[in-house]
């Protein structure tokens, strides 16, 4: 009877790992919201890394985050790195392209494990409201992908989304 319990045991395990291998190589998280303002200032908000504190859903998860801001003082070639002991982790943001209607940020992870993602930000205008769409995609090696089958990334981290887009609309349409 113990041999076919850990049979069994086994068979589930290659199984999950096999299952595992099959989940797509890359990820994506996507969130819109409509804001009663214009891309312009949308998108000021965006491209100006001091600006986050405003909105951003991470800005507020460690008190004792260090910060450090480089490069442009905002838009492209601007840099944002932080730091923390808690959950924030460490990395860095660097915006690669802006313009009203389109934001690209570079988003590097360090701590509490690597990974190199793309945040990117569409602004549409829509009469006298802007369609704001916050995607971020990147590759999900083997690990990610294993993780993936316990922790839902769309459910973790698009909450933190729709935090940060209804903040960046009170602030917009204030």
């Amino acid at each position: 009877m113990l041999q076919i319990i850990l049979l069994v045991i086994v068979i589930l395990g290659v199984g999950g790992l096999a299952a595992a291998a099959l989940r797509p190589n890359r990820f994506q998280v996507q969130r819109r919201a409509t804001i009663k303002a214009s891309p312009g200032q949308i998108a000021a908000l965006i491209e100006d890394f001091h600006a986050w504190g405003q909105w951003s859903p991470w800005e507020r998860i460690d008190p004792t985050m260090t910060r450090t801001y480089q490069g442009a003082e905002r838009g492209v070639g601007a840099v944002y790195g932080w730091s923390s002991s808690g959950k924030a982790g460490t990395g860095r943001m660097e915006i690669l392209e802006t313009s009203a209607s389109r934001i690209a940020i570079k988003l590097d992870f360090i701590k509490p494990f690597e990974a190199h993602n793309l945040a990117l930000f569409t602004l549409e205008a829509k009469g006298d409201e802007t369609e704001v769409t916050w995607t971020m995609s990147g590759p999900q090696p083997y690990i990610g992908k294993l993780m993936g089958m316990v922790f839902n990334m769309d459910k973790m981290v698009g909450g933190d989304f729709e935090k940060g887009l209804t903040d960046l609309k009170k602030i917009s349409e204030a």
